[in-house]
């Protein structure tokens, strides 16, 4: 007999799988229903617009909402994990600025965009390994509020940095600010390649390592009498954290909130677990982020709403729900 918890995972692919499908739908080119199943089962013109804006526009789009989804999601869980906070979200804490100051330098130098994933994860990395060192007590634990202000305070420095850079270039600076809103429609296979690399190889490395990610959820000392290097352990899932965030800010920019209320609702419903945590958050990651592109083209009629906004009017009241569950100590 199937588990509860296995009917909702189910349940929640089949929506996916519906969502992708509807997905292929929205937009300003409006496409016939069955004419358009039937592109997109491979028959018809391939010179046909429905046809190449199908399968050249709005399939990539929906694929690289949810790979970026799946990345974000899980990086939210486990950068919660890491920091053993359940607010340590990689938008809020600022991490996710780094990576789109990295994409931006490596606009700047006129740069590949294989290189915007590359600087975007480099300044990730730095940043979170300076917030880590920074929040991080005597005690080994990770004070909340020290947390919160450092990632705000970096955040807002970088976001300065990156509006004096809008305001420096000018008119081309459009793709910048795309960036600062969040944007899907660069989506294309060649992008897709691209983040299936720390996707494909975050799912490798959090499998191998599931029961040691459980494991750090204790203190420090428990973790060592296991036998773990838990500084040396914090530091190689640090990286791939942040390697995760800072490809997925270098081609979509700063999507806000994923890995903050995904991660949230997963706990709730399948227990806080890394083993389940992280594989359902990279599930349900994709599916939001896949929802909220899909309402972000389908609410207005004659243009598109950015993503990041969507996924802060979601995410802004979690936040607030959170800090006040968090004052109350419940």
């Amino acid at each position: 007999m199937i588990s509860k918890n296995k009917s909702i995972a189910i349940v929640s692919v089949g929506i996916l799988i519906f969502l992708f499908c509807f997905s292929l739908f929205i937009g300003n080119y409006e496409i016939d229903f069955i004419k358009g199943l039937n592109l997109l089962l491979g028959n018809g013109n391939k010179d046909l617009l429905e046809y190449k804006i199908i399968w050249n526009l709005r399939i990539p789009r929906a694929v690289m909402a949810i790979i970026i989804g799946m990345l974000l999601g899980s990086s939210g869980a486990i950068t919660q994990t890491l920091f053993r906070n359940p607010m340590a979200d990689p938008y809020i804490i600022g991490i996710s600025a780094s990576g789109t100051f990295g994409a931006v330098i490596a606009f700047l130098l006129g740069l590949s965009e294989v290189y915007f994933g590359v600087f975007g994860s480099i300044f990730s990395f730095i940043t979170s390994l300076l917030i880590f060192k920074l929040s991080n007590s005597k005690r080994g634990s990770l004070d909340l509020s020290t947390l919160l202000i450092i990632g705000i305070a970096i955040s807002a420095l970088l976001r300065a940095v990156i509006s004096l850079v809008m305001y420096i270039v000018g008119e081309d600076s459009f793709r910048v600010v795309l960036w600062t809103m969040g944007y899907l429609g660069g989506a294309d296979w060649k992008k897709i390649v691209i983040l299936l690399v720390p996707l494909l190889f975050s799912l490798i490395y959090f499998y191998i390592n599931r029961y040691n990610l459980d494991i750090i959820l204790l203190s420090d000392e428990e973790a060592h009498s296991l036998g773990i290097d838990i500084k040396k352990f914090k530091y190689k899932v640090l990286m791939i954290s942040t390697f995760m965030v800072g490809f997925s800010v270098a081609f979509t920019g700063m999507i806000g909130f994923v890995g903050l209320i995904i991660p949230h609702l997963v706990r709730i419903i399948f227990g806080s677990s890394n083993i389940k945590l992280i594989p359902l958050s990279m599930l349900y990651g994709g599916l939001f982020l896949l929802l909220c592109d899909t309402i972000s083209r389908g609410v207005l009629t004659t243009m598109e709403i950015p993503i990041g906004i969507v996924t802060a009017i979601f995410g802004a009241p979690f936040f607030i729900y959170l800090a006040f569950k968090n004052r109350r100590g419940v």
